[in-house]
């Protein structure tokens, strides 16, 4: 069972190519290489100028360049780092790609398919930094290139990145208990685990959706538009059976942008303008979750939905 109604767009039109498979040596290196860029212009709104002179710009390494120091937290490798940037191609100079004037771009540093040399240039900087990372194609995008933003297998690539904040995702839902309305599902969460849901006997189904928080979170609040990671188990009403749960995956969680329909109806409403730390439960009719069609072979059209969501993140 998929929850995405299409594939999840991220802050930034580029974040689908910055999660790419790729190998390289963990060594980070600092050098003159970098002399041969400057950065110029731009505000919080508008990119700056990143210039190679004189071109092209080739490192074996990636290589970073401190260009302001931050004086934040130190980033260890295991946040959720938010950034603003400028891509540009180290042949030429052409900008390949920026988020100045948009959303934030998060990225995951724990990833596993994240680009190698986003992490190696993003660890060990204090939050308030604009770096320069400059990374060969064994830390990029590799020998076959990124045909899409028009970088070749040979291309080296260099980011400019401002180190925004950095967050580390909860384990589990964390705050202040709320007692459950009556009537509702009751449900029992042990981490790493999916929840336990008992829809109680001989009860009928809400026709409209219901959403409660079991915990309320003293996180921020949940903004349309950002991603959110999130722990979750979905049963059915009808007789309490699992259809799924993030605990049955590869990473035991789940991301995905909210509030932008790619996820279903009943989440975009109920998760957005909640507060990092919550966990709630939803009961959730056809109408507002896989409509008339189900979601086959499991779910029916008919079908009543509970989901219990412990939000760990969103960026």
């Amino acid at each position: 069972m998929h929850l995405r109604r299409f594939p999840a767009l991220t802050a930034a039109a580029l974040a689908a190519a910055l999660a790419l498979t790729g190998c390289g040596d963990t060594k980070e290196t600092k050098g003159s290489a970098l002399d041969k860029i400057t950065v110029t212009g731009g505000s919080d709104t508008t990119a700056p100028t990143v210039t190679v002179n004189p071109k092209p710009l080739t490192v074996t390494e990636t290589t970073t360049k401190v260009v302001k120091a931050g004086t934040g937290a130190t980033v260890t490798g295991d946040e959720i780092v938010s950034l603003k940037y400028v891509l540009v191609n180290g042949k030429d100079s052409s900008v390949l790609d920026s988020n100045f004037g948009k959303q934030n771009l998060g990225l995951n540093l724990g990833a596993s398919d994240l680009l190698p040399g986003l992490k190696k240039g993003l660890l060990n900087q204090k939050i308030g930094s604009r770096v320069l990372v400059a990374m060969p194609p064994k830390d990029a995008f590799g020998t076959q290139g990124n045909a899409e933003i028009k970088v070749a297998g040979t291309d080296t690539v260099v980011f400019l990145m401002d180190v925004l904040g950095a967050t580390k995702p909860l384990a589990s839902a964390e705050g202040k208990e709320v007692a459950p309305a009556k009537g509702l599902p009751a449900v029992k969460v042990e981490t790493g685990k999916a929840a336990t849901i008992t829809i109680p006997k001989g009860a009928k189904p809400p026709t409209k959706t219901v959403g409660q928080a079991l915990i309320e979170g003293a996180g921020a609040k949940v903004e349309a538009g950002q991603t959110i990671r999130v722990t979750y188990t979905g049963a059915l009403w009808k007789d309490g059976s699992i259809f799924d749960s993030s605990a049955n995956s590869p990473d035991k969680y789940f991301e995905t942008v909210i509030g932008k329909q790619q996820v279903i109806k009943a989440w975009d409403a109920q998760l957005v303008g909640r507060t990092v730390g919550s966990r709630v439960l939803m009961v959730v009719p056809p109408a507002d979750g896989y409509g008339a069609a189900g979601s086959p072979p499991k779910i029916k059209g008919t079908d009543t939905l509970v989901f219990v969501v412990d939000i760990l993140a969103a960026y």
